[in-house]
């Protein structure tokens, strides 16, 4: 029996992830803080480790940076900063811990760009040096540790360093499909900064796709080929969803609203390419940002 075990399952990405492994074939358990049909729970996991033979552990857990409804406060960042760190280091620990016939095959984490410093010219590739630059690259270099399983052990170890993932059910699209549906859509500042992007389907398809292949190891940038700025998105939304996209939401909105500490991951960021992703031999389904914005520019989500 081919089983996946998921960290954060219910979430944007969980959700279609886990009914894309259904319906492949997989036996899908989800790691949740309460109890109940198909899961388990991370104290379940934390006490008890793997208690049957598993394909992969996925982790997908990360409190939402940018909920607009929490301010920036000492205790958020700490709730941001355990909801990556501590899960993934839980979930390494299950795996050193559990028997060679229940070990996975491969451990798959997801993380984040902003190890890639800002920059509107150079393109960053995963053989790109990362170092901290602020709380947001802190944030994504200790996550990738808190991930790293010691190769003695024979696990593969796949970090998946994720853009803004497009899909209609979450994230960005589902905070901008209103004002881009009234007309009141447009890029974040100028929108000159690089946005790094990938549609939700491409990074379900490329999880599948590192569990189904052995070569799949190591970084991984799972953005899409088409490097694109914040304003080129607003356009091929606007297009889709056939509607003008010229009202820019102003730098100090968007500081305001977020504070500026993390207001950075809208106001900047950086040119990257799929280096590693591609030589692999993954396909894209949607490469570029029109097809990837037309695709999830429906009114109703059925």
């Amino acid at each position: 029996m081919k089983r996946v075990l998921i960290g954060g399952g219910t979430g944007f990405i969980g959700t279609r992830l886990s009914n894309l492994l259904k319906d492949s074939g997989y036996t899908v358990t989800i790691i949740s803080r309460m109890p109940g049909l198909g899961r388990v729970t991370w104290h379940e996991v934390e006490k008890h480790g793997i208690k049957e033979p598993t394909t992969a552990i996925v982790n997908l857990c990360g409190q939402n940076v940018l909920d607009p409804t929490r301010r920036w406060t000492p205790g958020f960042k700490q709730n941001v900063w355990n909801s990556r760190i501590n899960t993934s280091a839980s979930l390494v620990r299950a795996i050193s811990h559990a028997s060679p016939e229940l070990k996975p095959e491969v451990f798959i984490n997801i993380s984040g760009v902003s190890n890639y410093k800002p920059d509107n010219k150079k393109v960053y590739t995963e053989y790109d040096e990362c170092k901290k630059y602020d709380y947001m690259s802190e944030l994504c270099i200790e996550w990738e540790k808190a991930a790293t399983i010691d190769k003695s052990l024979g696990v593969r170890n796949v970090k998946l360093r994720t853009g803004v993932v497009l899909g209609r059910e979450g994230g960005m699209i589902k905070s901008l499909y209103l004002p881009f549906f009234f007309g009141a859509g447009g890029p974040v500042c100028e929108g000159n900064q690089p946005l790094p992007w990938i549609h939700i389907d491409d990074l379900c398809e490329l999880i599948m796709f590192s569990i189904e292949n052995k070569n799949v190891d190591g970084v991984l940038n799972a953005v899409a080929p088409d490097i694109i700025t914040n304003k080129d998105f607003a356009k091929a939304f606007g297009r889709a969803l056939w509607r003008p996209a010229l009202i820019p939401l102003p730098e100090f909105v968007v500081n305001f609203m977020f504070s500026q500490e993390r207001a950075v991951l809208l106001t900047t960021g950086a040119k990257i390419e799929p280096k590693r992703t591609i030589e692999t031999g993954f396909k894209y389904q949607y490469p570029k940002i029109y097809d990837a914005c037309r695709s999830e520019s429906k009114l109703f989500l059925f």
